[in-house]
């Protein structure tokens, strides 16, 4: 279970990416942000918003339409 968990569905790029970021200032080093989207291009942006923050992309699915993704809070 994540420690904060973000609704992000109907919303297009790029406010879920923007909305991840200000809700992992709320998650505490070490735990997890889940988001779920409807967006398809979310795949490839929290991909490449892991890899420039530092964060690590803990989990990935996609199920009716649904994209979900954990990400753990590794950087400060």
């Amino acid at each position: 279970m994540a420690d904060v968990t973000l609704d992000a569905k109907g919303l297009n790029c790029p406010l879920p990416i923007l909305r991840a970021r200000k809700a992992l200032k709320d998650v505490p080093r070490d735990g997890t942000l889940e988001i779920l989207t409807t967006d398809p291009g979310s795949v490839a942006d929290f991909a490449a918003f892991c890899h420039t923050t530092g964060n690590t992309l803990a989990e990935q699915s996609t199920e009716a339409g649904v994209y979900r993704f954990v990400i753990r809070r590794t950087s400060a």
